[in-house]
């Protein structure tokens, strides 16, 4: 006689990114592969599921949870109890449980999977053409969740009832729309309509077509997306691109470019297989890649003086149908204008963006949350975040130690915040620079989303030390409202980003932080940039920097390189330096050479300034190759770019600099470099050879001062940050020094090196410091 088959019944717990990502349904449809019954619901904490039968199927279903799990899943934690016999007769969806304080993992937004593509585009299915067709698999998530659990109900969804067969869909489980909250079609969701600046309907028959014979023809369109308005052009009109750029007020600054295939952007772009992947991936970002000019008619005035192409794939369906329909290359760039946050809703589009567009393509979809596009590169075989929003953010950073409860507000450009609880560093979607009060709004507005999102009170705010900074003044205010039981840490702008990197890397010992920047405030007042510390989370030593030089003119030496250029030959060489030989700087007014020098006698608005920015912005002028900049950076990727013409081995005369120590700090002594760059203008050495040595040379630098260092304390144990790390020619060189001296490198891949990472670092920081 055989023994009876023993049962079990368990109560399993599973955390991660389990809403919004089909993992119901694939319960659902697993729990009746292995003859399961029980029940799955969501909470506002995790998916719950209660499952009974013979123990085998039990034990299979439970390995399979993990190992089968729906590709966008990203699965946490699970826990299983055996709990007493619920007497189930079947396996069913539950209606879904809010819960007090608990939170739970949001899911980022989902490029267009292959089944919803392969629908659009066939005349026969009855979604054909339709410009918001999605699944579990793919389409909005963060941009439309109001509220936890994840329900239709809690979605911008809410006013669009499905109709008979998307309720059919949505109801039955081997459906791949089981449970897909944002389930429409033609007959019951969200439409498109034309517009002109007006808000007025333009008559021209089916809407599509009728934007892409816009664009065509030359015009501007404004695209409401996923998180926010794009604006679209033909990439290959030059008469387009300089009336956008005109009109955006962007003058060189690069756009990215959508390209409606993989064939297309090989067209166009060298593409490696790594890069092939990051732009088929679900996320689906801005791929920054080596543009091969003369076999593309994409114009030059998408992204003037530079070798490189920001470029993605179509990631809706109403990208997909109108990149088929023009035909065209496109520009897609953020709907707003100069350095404001994207428009959003669609009053606010015409409102904001009515002198720059010709014509609205709008939908009546709500847009919930604010979401730019992500930008990313592939260095060192590596995807590396440049910006990190759409199709990232919110899923978090993984801390390596429960974290208190931090509100860290970032910094002025490229904001970021980061809130913390338990293991999770959510890291805000790119906010954008902090120069405006619609910015600042955007920052206040999105850390109210995230704080109701994942049920965080902070009971510590993390600013950066310049007491100018937006994000600071925000912080500082909370302070002055008396907020009560709230800690104020103040943390070093470089140490945060030396941190950042750790983090991500899940490093807790010290390291050698080398973090090259533009400027960031120092604990002595100046403004540091060009820093080597020895640091782990909870503190710093500066060990070294680059030698500080006069900034004349404080902000404006930003804008206009030349002036940095004068502050580093007045400052190093003399302030009888001659300007002969030198085209941009003998180009300077005399008058205004005079008065950068009395500044500079007088310290007048000149702050004393150590960043590796600075320097790259004032070689670049030094070898004539840029004076005055139209956005952040713009010298130095200039500088950059000629770098890579060189026929030259950059591992070969390089210029000259000293280390010398005082005070217990090492400072890399420039005046010997400064005065080769000078000599080699003169001796009309070509740009592109002065950028390559130059290159070279920072390199070097790096190397040298961390050999120093580690004889000194030991450390082995490399951490590079901040935005001139960006500089993928200077990034590959640095490493290879490092890996050949015996260093371990860190590196950024997760958030950007930039200042765009900054938040993560404070709260870690600040966390440490309140303990």
């Amino acid at each position: 006689m055989n023994a009876e088959t023993p049962r079990q019944t368990l109560r399993i717990s599973v955390r991660g990114v389990v809403q919004g990502v089909g993992f119901r349904p694939f319960v659902f449809r697993l729990a009746r592969e292995h003859g399961l019954a029980g029940w799955v619901r969501n909470t506002s904490g995790s998916v719950e599921i209660e499952v009974e039968g013979p123990a085998a199927a039990v034990d299979g279903f439970l390995s399979a949870l993990t190992a089968q799990a729906p590709p966008m899943a990203r699965i946490e934690g699970v826990t299983a109890t055996t709990v007493a016999p619920g007497g189930y007769q079947r396996f069913e969806i539950g209606q879904s449980q809010a819960q007090e304080g608990r939170y739970q993992l949001v899911s980022p937004d989902i490029a267009t999977c292959l089944p919803c593509q392969e629908e659009i585009f066939s005349p026969q299915n009855r979604r054909y053409r339709y410009p918001f067709t999605n699944c579990t698999n793919c389409g909005p998530r963060f941009t439309i969740i109001e509220d936890i659990p994840y329900d239709r109900p809690q979605t911008t969804m809410r006013h669009f009832r499905m109709c008979p067969d998307c309720q059919r869909e949505y109801d039955d489980p081997l459906d791949r729309r089981f449970h897909a909250q944002p389930n429409a079609c033609p007959v019951c969701g969200p439409r498109l309509e034309l517009v002109d600046p007006a808000g007025q309907a333009v008559d021209g028959g089916d809407v599509l077509h009728a934007a892409a014979d816009l664009l065509r023809r030359g015009r501007i369109l404004a695209v409401k997306g996923l998180g926010g308005f794009l604006l679209a052009c033909d990439a290959t009109s030059r008469e387009a691109v300089n009336a956008l750029r005109e009109r955006k007020r962007r003058p060189s600054k690069p756009f990215a470019v959508m390209l409606a295939s993989l064939d297309e952007v090989r067209r166009h772009c060298l593409v490696s297989p790594d890069e092939e992947s990051l732009l088929l991936s679900p996320q689906c970002p801005i791929v920054l890649l080596r543009w091969q000019r003369a076999e593309s008619d994409i114009c030059a005035e998408v992204a003037p003086g530079l070798k490189d192409l920001g470029v993605m794939l179509p990631y809706t369906p109403l990208h997909h149908l109108l990149m088929r329909e023009a035909g065209l290359p496109l520009i897609m760039t953020s709907g707003n204008l100069g350095e404001e946050p994207i428009a959003r809703d669609n009053d606010e589009a015409l409102r904001r963006l009515g002198r720059i567009a010709d014509c609205f393509l709008l939908h009546d979809r709500d847009i919930y949350a604010k979401y730019d596009d992500s930008v990313c590169i592939v260095e060192q075989g590596a995807p590396r975040a440049v910006r990190r929003a759409r199709g990232y953010a919110p899923y978090p950073v993984f801390l390596p130690f429960p974290a208190r409860p931090v509100l860290a507000c970032g910094a002025e450009e490229k904001n970021t915040f980061c809130l913390t609880r338990d293991e999770h560093a959510f890291v805000s979607q790119h906010i954008g620079d902090m120069e405006n009060e619609e910015t600042l709004r955007h920052f206040e507005d999105t850390v109210e989303l995230y704080r109701k999102l994942f049920r965080i009170e902070p009971e510590i705010v993390a600013y950066d030390l310049h007491p100018e900074y937006l994000s600071t003044k925000y912080a500082l205010g909370l302070k002055s409202q008396g907020r009560s039981g709230l800690r104020f840490v103040g943390v070093q702008h470089h140490h945060a980003h030396i941190v950042s990197c750790m983090v991500e890397n899940r490093i807790e010992t010290p390291v050698i932080g080398v973090a090259f920047d533009g400027t960031g405030y120092g604990t002595d007042g100046t403004l540091w940039g060009g820093e080597f510390l020895v640091a782990d989370w909870r503190g710093f030593e500066r060990a070294g920097c680059l030698e500080p030089v006069l900034m004349p003119g404080g902000a404006a030496a930003i804008h206009r390189p030349y002036r940095m250029a004068l502050g580093y030959l007045f400052g190093l060489l003399g302030q009888d330096a001659p300007l002969r030989g030198l085209s941009i700087l003998g180009s300077v007014d005399p008058a205004e050479v005079a008065v950068i020098r009395r500044q500079m006698e007088r310290r007048l608005n000149s702050p004393l300034t150590s960043g590796a920015g600075r320097l790259f912005d004032a070689v670049s002028a030094l070898a004539g190759v840029r004076g005055v900049v139209d956005y952040e950076a713009q010298a130095a990727i200039e500088l950059e770019m000629l770098a890579m013409e060189a026929a030259w081995p950059a591992d070969c005369d390089l210029y000259s600099f000293s280390i010398v120590e005082e005070g217990g700090r090492r400072t890399v002594r420039l005046a010997d470099l400064v005065s080769a760059v000078v000599e080699d203008a003169r001796k009309d050495v070509p740009p592109s050879v002065i950028s390559a040595r130059f290159h070279g040379t920072v390199a070097r630098m790096i190397v040298d001062m961390c050999r120093l260092i580690s004889a000194h304390d030991g450390t082995r144990l490399v951490a590079l940050s901040g935005g001139v790390f960006q500089n993928r020619l200077l990034l590959g060189q640095a490493v290879a020094g490092l890996r050949r001296e015996g260093f371990e490198v860190l590196t950024h891949r997760i958030v950007p090196c930039n200042d765009g990472g900054i938040s993560l670092g404070q709260a870690v920081i600040a966390s440490f410091a309140a303990s």
